[in-house]
């Protein structure tokens, strides 16, 4: 009787464990439509959530490296995979915040080839740390019902608050707004990375931003631009194209964009040094980023798969979108569009963030005044 106990004792306790560390699985990402895509297409669809072995909880974020920094050095390492910007992965690799990933080995080594890293051709990962997920956009987006004359079509428009006037919504730090004030100041998007990163480029970016002085609404999270346009608060806003896609596309929302300028960039997964949980964090990332899975979160916002076997698995199936509608025409990296498209150059940035940030928070300050 006694044994009889401690067995179904010892069982409990098994059980406890299990779900315990299960449930300890982490996932983190910048909520709103976007972390509601990758749940659908991501987790969802893995295996041993499907079969109820595992059970991954979301957590939302503004990115950064400070939590994953803070995380790492107590010891106390809560995260399993985090989504980020290339910036952040870059600088987090170089400083050990994050686990290194063999992706060479990954499905059989064809892996790693079907990268595409910035849509302009170039192949591979950004660093040894982080795995790829999707391209995206900072583009402007308006609400054509606020201007019921001419409406703005080129990124000159979001700097001029005379013959467009209103706020306008602008993101709290300084990547992508000053490759878009360049394209305002005349310079080919084709060209922009090449001015802003000769010397007096960011000078040149600074002194366009003059113009808006005055005229901007601050965010910091991906939610608030959208809610900014259809209060009527601003008149134009940066935002992730596709938050605007999916509001468009799934809500009926009435914005319009101005593809002229947008910055195309990307966002990629990676594992915090010391995860409790590496090696099913290493599966988990295999099934999130494999060619389905990158096609399948398409099906709920308007980003384009990195690896460009996702995106043939979308060109062939349109209409793609779980509305049953096309899905491409409000990609970012079409042909059509990149031509007038800036690409952001991650190793540049991540070279130059933090002096940029210092003067772009200064700006932020004398704006308000």
């Amino acid at each position: 009787m006694i044994k009889s106990i401690k067995v179904a004792l010892l069982a409990i306790v098994g059980l406890a464990f299990t779900a315990t560390a299960y449930a300890d699985f982490t996932f983190v990402s910048w909520g709103g439509a976007y972390t509601m895509s990758q749940q659908k297409a991501y987790i969802d669809t893995w295996g041993p959530v499907k079969s109820g072995k595992t059970k991954v909880r979301v957590e939302n974020y503004n990115g950064g490296l400070g939590e994953v920094k803070a995380q790492v050095e107590s010891g106390n390492v809560k995260w399993d995979v985090v989504d980020g910007l290339p910036v952040d992965m870059i600088n987090g690799c170089d400083e050990g915040l994050f686990e290194k990933l063999d992706m060479d080995t990954w499905e059989g080594g064809k892996y790693s080839a079907s990268i595409k890293e910035n849509g302009a051709g170039s192949s591979g990962p950004i660093s040894e740390c982080s795995a790829p997920q999707i391209f995206w956009s900072y583009v402007v987006i308006f609400d054509p019902k606020a201007f019921p004359g001419k409406k703005p079509t080129r990124m000159k428009d979001f700097f001029d608050v005379e013959k467009f006037p209103g706020k306008r919504g602008v993101h709290t730090w300084p990547q992508a707004v000053l490759e878009m004030a360049l394209v305002a100041d005349g310079v080919k998007p084709t060209k922009v990375n090449s001015v802003l990163q000769a010397e007096g480029g960011p000078d040149r970016a600074f002194a366009k931003l003059e113009e808006l002085k005055g005229h901007v609404v601050h965010w910091s999270a991906g939610a608030q631009p959208l809610e900014l346009v259809k209060s009527g608060e601003v008149v134009m806003s940066i935002v992730y194209n596709g938050r605007a896609g999916a509001a468009i596309l799934s809500e009926g929302a009435s914005f319009d964009y101005i593809w002229e300028g947008q910055v195309l960039d990307g966002d990629w997964v990676a594992i915090p040094k010391g995860s409790k949980n590496k090696a099913e964090a290493i599966e988990f990332l295999k099934h999130a980023t494999s060619c389905e899975s990158q096609a399948g979160q398409a099906k709920y916002i308007t980003y384009m798969p990195m690896r460009d076997c996702g995106t043939k698995i979308i060109k062939a199936n349109e209409p793609w979108f779980h509305t049953g509608v096309d899905v491409l025409p409000h990609m970012p990296n079409t042909k059509r569009r990149l031509k007038k498209s800036v690409f952001t150059d991650p190793v540049w940035w991540a070279d130059n963030n933090a002096e940029l940030k210092e003067q772009w928070t200064a700006w932020m300050a004398g704006n308000k005044k």
